[in-house]
């Protein structure tokens, strides 16, 4: 019986797919959206600062409320 590949846990992980990292990225994009940017906005995010806004999610309020009231001034 081989245990060797049993106990490396490096040989048996599972790997992450495309298809995963995809359907991340999908839901981090729509997690902004509902938090009030734009879908236009979001669309043309790249992936690593759309990773830093959702690890901030009330300046992202802040900055939307901030956007919103320069509009309507």
């Amino acid at each position: 019986m081989a245990t060797s590949t049993f106990r490396n846990k490096n040989c048996v992980r599972p790997r992450k797919t495309g298809a995963d990292k995809r359907r991340r990225c999908l839901v981090q994009r729509r997690r902004l959206v509902s938090l009030g940017l734009s879908e236009e906005v979001v669309a043309k995010m790249p992936v690593d600062v759309l990773r830093m806004k959702l690890k901030e999610p009330k300046k992202v309020l802040a900055e939307v409320a901030k956007a919103a009231e320069k509009t309507e001034a």
